[in-house]
């Protein structure tokens, strides 16, 4: 017995997070830790079976964990020695999860729960491994894919985020010389059923693509001479995609670029090519499909039509297992591309504008954070005018902006309660205004000063001159180098909203009115995380607006950040993800999307996670306040 516990200490002395702790407490933990042999094939644990009551850590061989869902096995994780299961349903006490498998003869270290529950009230070590590895389970694709069926109706077969791109992408891959005639590759495409071809420069190296689309527009409707060499029609470069990488991934760039083919690389080699329509077959809609409807609308009206579909396109993306960043990448894009398209029927209808412009998007929008649509947050900078153009530039520019608002007002985007929109002649200014009003709020941050800079400091240029935002951006990290005091209003803002957890811990919601029993996700939760990074970020001069890209950025740069980064990510994508599940399921059913949510109808799990993400956030508020305490108002 004395051996076999000798072993269990040094085992333990050797794996994170017991490597932490010191040899008393290893000691403890040793002589309450039982072991068990499972032979191969074993079923250690069974989904919606009674919940683990051990925490299972596997001393030597290895286990499946998987889910059952309509008769189809979907793998969630393989492990082996020193990795643990049982964690989820044990902390959560109601179920298994999932199906666990010894795929070898295998030995297992079981911790009770009792054990594991006082470990992780005493020791911070031990909490913070086990919060972080959950989350990553929780919020992995496949683990979210599950999830989010359990809680949501229907399923697919295949989805975005666990098919990877060169299952579905074509391997009938067909290049041709650059000097091949239009004539001959139309040919070459009618004869194989296909709907591109690969361009090959002198070196035999990929140089362009053509497809049907070029053919079209670039030689039938230009009449253009088919004899030509297809060098002169080709779109190039060509956009590539990894093989591994999911589908998902393939809709990001198809938008972003505005293409419907991208070749697919292996190991350094072509391996095929993938198109919309290979998306469109694999899930029945594409959001590149809509974003094609968008840009041939020629009217309101169409594009009224167009955005409506956003909310089916969020509830398939749940649907699909989803991480909330990755929706709100694609609804980005989406509310951009409308964005754009009315401006652009604006200089129809006004003319060209009389001097260069360029519309930023402000708030979530400017951070790509967009849920359902939301308010317009918006503003316009334009070049500087000659003294005897300003009145006649102004002019020209708000009645191009009212116009801009009144119709993505049709499109579904209210007006913002605040007017912070650039149909506001405050908001609708020359460069140098803007370059005067950053250093008014920097210089003399107070009241108004600090709210306006938390708005507009997330600015993001969506259309037109993009180098007035990036002027104006540099002037912003410029003068906001140093300047102690204004970041000690802005950490002042980040502490204002402090969790909603009471002393036993518990959630502390509203006692009365409409949203008695509730608690506010976006004000105590996201916002001070936003609030909390985006100050991080002006210290270090980081010019990304989006959070988790910020955070990404400021892993390499700022100290709290080194430290709480990957946590920070994970609280994040967790709270968005329970604002946009909450937010849904109140638009299927008519409702106005808010904020606001019940605590008690989350499952264990979650409750769990929220109460966690929310003693992270207070942690990181209280080193605020001692770092800038002699700023605190």
């Amino acid at each position: 017995m004395v051996k076999i516990i000798e072993d269990i200490i040094e085992f333990f002395k050797s794996i994170p997070p017991f490597e932490f702790l010191d040899n008393e407490v290893i000691n403890s933990i040793a002589v309450k830790t039982a072991m068990e042999f499972y032979p191969k094939n074993t079923h250690i644990l069974l989904q919606d079976s009674l919940p683990s009551e051990f925490l299972y850590i596997i001393k030597k061989g290895g286990v499946k964990v998987y889910r059952r869902v309509n008769n189809e096995e979907v793998i969630i994780d393989y492990r082996s020695e020193g990795d643990s299961f049982g964690f989820v349903s044990l902390i959560s006490g109601d179920k298994s999860r999932a199906n666990v498998i010894a795929i070898d003869d295998t030995i297992c270290y079981l911790i009770s729960k009792e054990t594991v529950l006082t470990l992780m009230n005493i020791y911070p070590e031990i909490r913070d491994f086990y919060l972080k590895s959950f989350m990553n389970i929780y919020l992995d694709k496949r683990y979210m894919e599950e999830s989010v069926k359990k809680t949501l109706t229907g399923s697919v077969d295949k989805i975005l985020f666990t098919t990877t791109v060169e299952e579905i992408g074509s391997k009938n891959v067909i290049s041709i010389p650059e000097h091949t005639s239009i004539k001959e590759a139309a040919t070459i495409m009618c004869e194989n059923g296909i709907s591109s071809l690969i361009v090959l420069n002198s070196e035999g190296i990929p140089a362009g693509i053509i497809t049907d689309k070029d053919l079209r527009r670039k030689v039938v409707a230009a009449a253009m001479d088919v004899n030509e060499p297809v060098k002169n029609i080709m779109s190039f470069p060509i956009i590539k995609i990894d093989a591994k990488d999911y589908c998902f991934e393939a809709i990001v760039r198809m938008l972003k670029y505005n293409i419907h083919h991208l070749l697919v690389i292996k190991n350094g080699q072509i391996d095929g090519v993938i198109t919309n329509h290979d998306i469109m077959m694999l899930q029945g809609f594409s959001p590149v499909t809509i974003v094609r409807d968008i840009e041939i609308q020629q009217s309101i009206d169409g594009l009224i039509n167009a955005s409506k579909q956003m909310t089916n396109i969020v509830g398939n993306l749940l649907h699909q297992g989803a991480k909330a960043s990755n929706i709100t990448r694609i609804i980005t894009e989406i509310n951009d591309r409308i964005v754009r398209k009315i401006i652009q029927f604006a200089e129809r209808e006004f003319g060209l504008p009389p001097v260069p412009y360029c519309w930023i998007a402000l708030g979530s929008e400017g951070r790509k954070e967009q849920t359902f649509k939301t308010d317009q947050d918006n503003a316009l900078i334009y070049a500087d005018p000659a003294s005897e153009q300003e009145e006649s530039i102004k002019k020209y520019f708000l009645e191009f902006t009212n116009y801009i608002k009144d119709n993505l007002l049709k499109c579904g985007f209210p007006p913002c309660p605040g007017d912070i929109m650039a149909g506001n002649p405050r908001w609708c200014q020359p460069l140098k205004m803007w370059k005067k009003y950053f250093s008014q709020w920097v210089y003399a941050p107070k009241g108004e000063s600090i709210t306006f800079s938390a708005i507009f400091f997330d600015f993001r240029g969506i259309y037109g001159d993009l180098s007035l935002e990036e002027s104006l951006r540099e002037y912003l990290l410029t003068i906001i180098k140093d300047q102690k005091i204004f970041l000690g209003y802005l950490a002042n803002l980040a502490v204002k909203n402090r969790p909603p957890l009471g002393f036993f811990k518990t959630f502390v919601v509203e006692k009365s009115g409409e949203h008695k029993d509730k608690l506010n996700l976006k004000i105590k939760g996201i916002a001070p995380i936003i609030d909390i990074v985006r100050l991080f970020s002006l210290e270090k001069g980081v010019r990304e607006t989006s959070t988790l890209e910020r955070i990404e950025t400021l892993k390499h740069k700022h100290a709290l950040a080194k430290e709480y980064g990957e946590e920070l990510i994970y609280a994040f994508e967790f709270l968005m993800f329970l604002r946009m599940k909450h937010q849904y399921e109140q638009v299927i059913q008519g409702m106005m999307p808010d904020n606001f949510i019940n605590p008690e109808t989350l499952s264990n799990l979650e409750k769990k996670l929220l109460k966690d993400t929310f003693h992270l956030i207070s942690k990181l508020q209280d080193i605020l306040i001692e770092r800038y305490k002699l700023m605190i108002i």
